[in-house]
Formats: C-alpha cells, sequence, structure tokens
C-alpha cells in the first residue's frame, strides 16, 4: 500500500518552463493549488505579468491533489442552517455560486481541453439512519420550494438500486455535481496558465511578505531571490509555510483538520458497476462522515476524518486502518479487497464552514473552503482575478465579518476534543 496520493501519482507531473525569478511582476500568487493556478490564468490571459510561488516540487501537491475527486455543488453546511442564519436570499446566492463553481470546471476542462475524466452523474447523499433520512426529506422539500428544483429523494429500495449496501435508508440526489482525476485536471490547468503566459515557480516558498506603502504592492522575499509585485494573492489553503508574522492573520482563522483516503486495487468492470451502479460521488449524513467514488480504472476511493488528526505517515498508515474497517462495514462484499493507496490531506476548515475571500491591509486572499474546495477553488481563481482588476462585485465573498478562532494561536491542540465532540453527536442522533 502506497502512501501517496493516487491522483498525484497516477498522473504526469506537470513541470514548468525553468526561468529566473523576475525583479518585478504585476501579481505574485503564493501558492499553486487549483486557486493560484485558476488566478493565474485569468490574470495572464488579460495580460498581467503574473509570478506564481509554490513551496512544494509539484502543482496541486496539497490539498487540491488529496482530495477525494468530488466536484460537488451544495454549501458545506445545511441550506436550511444558512437560510435560518444569513436569510434566505443570501442562502440563495451562496447555494447558486456553489452551482456555478461547478460550471467554471466544466468550462475550464473544456476550453483547455484538459483530459481528466471529467463526469457529471451527480452527488447522492446517503442517510444511515432514519433520523437521518427524516432530515433528508425536510431539507428535500425546503431546497426545491427555494433554490433547487433539480433535486430528489431517493427511499432505500432505489438507492440500493445504485449502491451494493444494506446500510442506506434513502439518499438525497443532487444532479448538478461532479468528479474529476485530480492530478491529471492539475496537470492541464498548470499548463494553460503558463500558456497564457504566467510564470510558475515550484521549491520557492514565501518566506516574508514587506509591504510597500499603503497600497497592495509587497516586496515577496524568497530563498531564491526577492519580487516586487503590484498585488499578492495568498492562496494556500490551510498550507501557510511562512511565519505567524508574515500570515499570523489568516492562520489565527483557518484549521488545518486532517482528511484521510484509501483507494482498493482495480475491481473490475462488472464488479464495480455491481457496487456503484450510478458511478456518482457519494457522501453519508454524519458528522464523522464518510465520502467515496469509483475511478474510471474501477478503483473504489473511500476516505473520511477517520481520526482527527494532521497527516503523516504514521498518522495515514492509523487512518488507513479505520477506513479499511469502516469501507468493509459498509462493503463487507469487498473485505477480501487489496488497498492500494493510503493518504491524508489538510482541509482549510473555517469556524462557519464557509469560503472567506477579500482584501486586508493590501493582501488578496482566498481561503477556507472547508470541505468543499475542488470546485470553489478553481471559481475563486476566475474570481479573485476579477476583484484584482478592479470589480470587487466579483467576489460572492466580500465584506464578510471573520474573527479569529478563540484559543487559535499555533497547532490545533483542540482537535482531539472537536473530534470527540462530534462522534458524540453522531452516536446520540
Amino acid at each position: 500500500m502506497k502512501l501517496d496520493s493516487y491522483w498525484t501519482d497516477s498522473a504526469p507531473a506537470f513541470v514548468p518552463a525553468a526561468a529566473e525569478l523576475p525583479a518585478r511582476a504585476d501579481v505574485v500568487i503564493v501558492g499553486a493549488g487549483f486557486t493560484g493556478l485558476s488566478a493565474a490564468r485569468s490574470l495572464a490571459q488579460r495580460g498581467a505579468k503574473v509570478v506564481v510561488l509554490e513551496a512544494c516540487d509539484r502543482v496541486a501537491k496539497e490539498a487540491s491533489g488529496r482530495n477525494g475527486g468530488h466536484v460537488n455543488n451544495g454549501l458545506a453546511v445545511d441550506y436550511a442552517v444558512a437560510a435560518e442564519q444569513y436569510g434566505v436570499e443570501q442562502a440563495r446566492a451562496w447555494y447558486h455560486e456553489f452551482d456555478a463553481a461547478v460550471d467554471s470546471v466544466a468550462r475550464l476542462v473544456k476550453e483547455e481541453q484538459i483530459d481528466c475524466d471529467f463526469q457529471r452523474n451527480g452527488k447522492l447523499k446517503l442517510a444511515t439512519k432514519p433520523v437521518h433520512f427524516e432530515a433528508l426529506a425536510r431539507a428535500h422539500e425546503r431546497m426545491r420550494r427555494e433554490v433547487d428544483s433539480d433535486i430528489e429523494l431517493l427511499d432505500a429500495t432505489r438507492v440500493r438500486d445504485e449502491v451494493a449496501s444494506e446500510r442506506f435508508v434513502g439518499g438525497l440526489l443532487q444532479k448538478r455535481s461532479a468528479q474529476m482525476h485530480m492530478g491529471r485536471f492539475a496537470a492541464g490547468l498548470g499548463a494553460a496558465a503558463q500558456g497564457r503566459g504566467a510564470q510558475i515557480h515550484l521549491g520557492t516558498p514565501v518566506q516574508r511578505l514587506e509591504r510597500l506603502g499603503r497600497g497592495h504592492a509587497h516586496r515577496v522575499h524568497t530563498p531564491r531571490g526577492v519580487v516586487e509585485a503590484q498585488q499578492v494573492l495568498v492562496a494556500t489553503g490551510a498550507c501557510l509555510h511562512g511565519g505567524y508574522g508574515t500570515f499570523g492573520w489568516l492562520r489565527r482563522r483557518i484549521v488545518g483538520i486532517g482528511s484521510f483516503i484509501v483507494v482498493t486495487e482495480p475491481l473490475g468492470a462488472e464488479r464495480a458497476q455491481a457496487l456503484l451502479a450510478g458511478r456518482r460521488t457519494y457522501v453519508t449524513v454524519a458528522n464523522i462522515h464518510h465520502y467515496f467514488r469509483m475511478t474510471p480504472d474501477h478503483r473504489l476511493v473511500f476516505g473520511g476524518r477517520a481520526r482527527f488528526a494532521i497527516s503523516s505517515p504514521t498518522s495515514d498508515r492509523k487512518s488507513g486502518e479505520i477506513l479499511q474497517r469502516g469501507l468493509v462495514e459498509m462493503f463487507p462484499q469487498l473485505k477480501d479487497v487489496r488497498l492500494d493507496y493510503c493518504w491524508g490531506g489538510l482541509v482549510d476548515m473555517s469556524q462557519d464552514r464557509l469560503p472567506h475571500a477579500g482584501e486586508r491591509d493590501g493582501l488578496y486572499y482566498s481561503l477556507g473552503y472547508s470541505g468543499h474546495g475542488t470546485q470553489m477553488s478553481v471559481h475563486m481563481g476566475q474570481r479573485m482575478a476579477e476583484t484584482m482588476l478592479g470589480n470587487a462585485a466579483a467576489n460572492p465573498w466580500r465584506d464578510r465579518p471573520w474573527p479569529a478562532i478563540p484559543g487559535h494561536l499555533g497547532p490545533p491542540w483542540f482537535l482531539p476534543a472537536v473530534g470527540l465532540y462530534y462522534r458524540l453527536k453522531d452516536q446520540l442522533s
């Protein structure tokens, strides 16, 4: 079993053209994940001189390449909860923004002709308890009335027609969701950004940002030299490599929560079709939930927050054992199937589980996708490019308050307690 992401291991690495770090740029983007590469492509397309600085040795090596391969619409929080807290009009606008985010990925794949197995088969949210199905039924009624008429409630019989498990009592189908091969998409997006004129520099962490005056200009310090930029966009997710002096304000508002994934050996076309006939993305209704899908080569990708811990080889291995038990509980017919991959990644969780994007002290940022980042990161790269070009209304998350997380001043010491709290909530439900 490889302790490595299936997506990056099974895709060619994008190798940027060799270039010296320039002394000046219109825009420096910190991070070559989907947000940064998408923004770089859009800005360079509009004539900006763009430099992307990435600490890792590969584009999309962190969250963008270490997720479950889902491209889902729908908020990370329940629509009803968002509507009660922020009002129906605002919740509806945000819900539709996630629809638009899936459209953004589909459009980019088509425009750039990226071979990444993009398929729009929908997402099925699965209930394992009657009380969860009752909640889905209430959500279905309200969402059809207020925000999404293209959803469908499935009873246990219809769920079993496409998911070969006895564990589920029903589900909610959101038909606009999609899936793709993250490694191939990353390579295509990197090539697209470079093809438009952006420079991408790997192995180049940002050590310090020095603001020049009271505008947006910064001097960006790296081990390879210094770049003066008229604007800077931070697009790092939870992987803020700089010190607290540079990214402290953002660090105190983002918690990197581990999410872990295993991938089986190829099951074969017939067995895979019998297991998940709908070939959708699937997620269970729980705070400590599972998510899964099939790959084009008929492997089951099965993930979840197995442990509230940071990813590391030891942590990934322990999480893989927990996920294997969960997989077999859900699909006993796979008890003898070999696991070929196991890995973990960091979800950049915000306290309200909604994205945050904007500008503070001359620095632009887009972070906090909270487990729904695959599509929103691509979308927000484009939206932040428009914002930085002068269209403030392009940012759907603008002007939102973003208080610091109480007690979060360093490593997230409170994660085990959070995990225990959510496990108790799941048990009591």
